[in-house]
């Protein structure tokens, strides 16, 4: 059963658990005149999903569906939410639209540029291009300028059951992920650490987000700037080596 949390002020984290893997799925709701949902989730997990989005808003009146960067727990459910949702559009970046979705969607998006803004009601989304960055060369994130809330995707990435908020302790537990995942080699790079990776990090840093939502774990409370310039450290230390993969 999907578990929804309000994470920020009519912010809804809508989570599902695989304990086969030990993970956390989450999606978010934000709503608002035009409501928008992150992260469509597979499509094995549709049915729950969609039953914990019907208990928060008229799933007809669901307006945009966003996501980061092409991947199942991404957008793999995308055309099960179009099918239900009539005037629902997918908004993602430029490239990805381009590349993937314009071929993947049963409907076509509205693409953003770097820093291009989107209206929902009484919020305003912008839109950051972060290349590579959890990964994918489409990659992106929105950032929810009222109350300065960053849908991060796959960046603070975290093991196990989380609590659905946290102020503290973060960074530990997205440190045990990576280090895990990187000695096991079919795991190891799941984010790749380049040129590019401290300077977006350091864009996304520069917004001072006061809400971290991650995909994967727990979603975040408080200095968001702080937390993301450790990240970059903490990917540095732990990516910038020699990978397992490239080990073996």
């Amino acid at each position: 059963m999907a578990i929804i949390n309000e994470v920020a002020p009519d912010v809804f984290r809508i989570c599902i658990h695989r304990p086969d893997i030990d993970l956390q799925f989450s999606q978010f709701l934000v709503r608002d005149d035009e409501p928008m949902l992150f992260h469509t989730l597979m499509n094995s997990m549709f049915a729950e999903a969609r039953e914990a989005v019907a208990s928060l808003i008229d799933i007809r009146k669901l307006r945009w569906i966003s996501f980061s960067h092409f991947e199942a727990d991404e957008c793999g459910a995308l055309n099960q939410w179009l099918s239900i949702a009539p005037n629902a559009q997918p908004a993602c970046s430029t490239l990805a639209g381009l590349v993937n979705i314009a071929d993947f969607s049963s409907r076509p998006a509205r693409m953003f540029e770097e820093d291009e803004t989107l209206a929902t009601g009484s919020r305003r989304f912008r839109f950051i291009r972060t290349p590579h960055l959890p990964h994918g060369w489409d990659a992106g994130v929105m950032f929810e300028e009222k109350d300065q809330v960053l849908f991060c995707s796959d960046l603070c990435h975290q093991n196990g059951v989380c609590d659905p908020l946290c102020n503290s302790g973060l960074m530990e537990r997205v440190r045990e992920t990576l280090t895990a995942y990187q000695a096991t080699p079919l795991l190891a790079d799941y984010m790749p650490y380049s040129p590019l990776t401290a300077k977006n990090l350091h864009k996304l840093a520069a917004l001072k987000p006061r809400v971290l939502a991650a995909q994967h774990g727990a979603v975040f409370e408080g200095d968001g700037e702080r937390v993301l310039l450790e990240l970059n450290s903490v990917m540095k230390e732990i990516l910038g080596r020699e990978s397992a993969s490239a080990a073996a």
